[in-house]
């Protein structure tokens, strides 16, 4: 039994929290939910779940595909060619501006959720909870959504408003970067390992999970040391274990497994909400298809994988038309596209608009890689190859050793694209590696340096809130 998304949204917007939107980061139009709004007292564990529950709505399904795989050289628009999908064919083309609907709805979501977060660690403060440890833990969850959300706005728009600050003023990342570290610091110090949650919050933000994204944002700044020490944390705290069949790593028996850290809850003891449409979105499209067919893998991504000779994970990443997946359907000659993103693949639920697939979010095998990472630009390349062999040595590839710096880091580079195809880091990835004008020049798009590196700030953001800086190049 886990945490009931569906459930969850009717909830949060039947209470009256975050409703309009004129202001897209004004979104605690509501400063307090009383009794008397509805005669009911909430527990502050549902407007903790609401904060979870923004992560299955419909903007994961499609605007989310767009500004980080879509965009990048690991996917093409897909669909027909005469089907734009709204603004995917201008992000496939690098061609998008500040009214793409894609960036707007992310932005939105993301501080919608941000907002939550911080209401809900308000009232769980202020409601009188005499659990002390369960009071904390629900704190420490929300701080996790809030960080976790931060950091996508930060990776993306570079400088961006705090929202309990002020709605208009951009502060420097760096100071964006310092109040999602303290989040996660503060919810290391009081959420559960994974191991000690009860069976009915299972899918909750533990604290491995605030480890590990803290490992990463790290990781986004070169703050080496601390991206190595807490990746070890991880692996070394005897919570986690990567999974021995890389092809099941998207299916339904390893959700919540030993190689899972966070990720999205989907299924329950009926088909859930799920992420809206996300499996519906990239399905095979056509004759015999269940899908739209959108971010369908490029042909760049293919040529990557059989570069390195990586059948196991390329055959675990791409359907390929014509061809019988594991559980025996067969995909069509006739569908549109010769290829579709398995990991979003539902076996029982196909295209369905609810779907019943939970979304990986952080996995164990990422951790080995942002270990392998910081330790080579510690110099201590021992560590660095042994994690990053523990990654390729699943999937049945020859140990890798350079004594090199760069070489090392390229390989480390490289395995990350090949083990997280399709797990919405790459373009970000891209940015932070400065690989991103070659790569794109590499898969025939043009990469504006000075612009490109940032998502604009959205042009009806700027309409409501004219002080507003926009980015360059925008």
């Amino acid at each position: 039994m886990k945490i009931n998304y569906k459930k969850i949204v009717c909830f949060t917007f039947a209470a009256g929290l975050l409703v309009g939107c004129d202001d897209f980061l004004d979104v605690d139009k509501r400063k307090d939910v009383t009794q008397e709004d509805s005669g009911v007292v909430y527990e502050p564990v549902q407007f903790v779940n609401g904060i979870y529950g923004m992560m299955t709505e419909w903007d994961y399904a499609f605007s989310y595909l767009g500004i980080t795989e879509i965009i990048s050289d690991n996917a093409d628009k897909g669909s027909s060619p005469t089907d734009p999908g709204g603004d995917k064919g201008l992000l496939d083309g690098l061609t998008h501006t500040a009214t793409v609907g894609s960036v707007e709805a992310m932005w939105t979501n993301w501080y919608k959720a941000i907002g939550r977060a911080t209401y809900s660690i308000q009232y769980t403060e202020d409601y009188g909870l005499t659990d002390e440890a369960y009071k904390n833990r629900l704190i420490g969850e929300a701080k996790f959504l809030r960080a976790y959300h931060y950091f996508f706005l930060v990776r993306g728009w570079g400088d961006v408003p705090l929202q309990h600050l002020d709605l208009t003023t951009r502060v420097p990342k760096e100071q964006v970067y310092d109040y999602i570290e303290q989040d996660l610091l503060d919810a290391i110090a009081t959420l559960p390992e994974k191991s000690q949650y009860a069976p009915a919050d299972l899918g909750r933000a533990t604290k491995g999970a605030a480890k590990a994204l803290l490992a990463k944002v790290y990781l986004y700044q070169k703050d080496w040391a601390n991206a190595y020490e807490y990746a070890n944390q991880v692996i070394t705290s005897g919570e986690y274990g990567l999974e021995g069949d890389y092809a099941t790593l998207w299916r339904e028996e390893t959700e919540n497994g030993t190689e899972s850290i966070f990720e999205v809850q989907a299924r329950g003891e009926s088909i859930a909400h799920g992420v809206q449409q996300y499996s519906e979105t990239q399905g095979a499209r056509g004759t015999s298809g269940w899908g739209w067919g959108f971010n369908t893998p490029s042909q760049n991504l293919l040529d990557a994988f059989n570069a390195e000779g990586d059948a196991i994970r390329r055959d675990a990443t791409i359907i390929f038309r014509g061809e019988t997946l594991f559980d025996g359907r067969e995909v069509s000659t006739a569908v549109e596209n010769p290829m579709y993103n398995e990991k979003a693949y539902s076996s029982a639920n196909a295209g369905a608009g609810d779907g019943d697939k939970n979304i990986r979010v952080l996995r164990l095998a990422e951790i080995y890689l942002i270990h392998a990472e910081a330790a080579n630009e510690l110099n201590n390349s021992g560590v660095a190859v042994a994690s990053l062999n523990e990654v390729r040595g699943r999937v049945n590839l020859g140990a890798v050793a350079f004594s090199n710096q760069s070489q090392m880091r390229t390989a480390i580079w490289k395995e990350r694209r090949l083990e997280l195809a399709f797990e919405h880091d790459r373009w970000f990835d891209l940015i932070r590696t400065g690989q991103a004008e070659a790569a794109m020049a590499a898969d025939g798009k043009t990469f504006i340096v000075g612009t490109h590196e940032l998502f604009p700030i959205p042009n009806n953001q700027l309409i409501a809130t004219p002080g507003m800086t926009p980015n360059p190049g925008y």
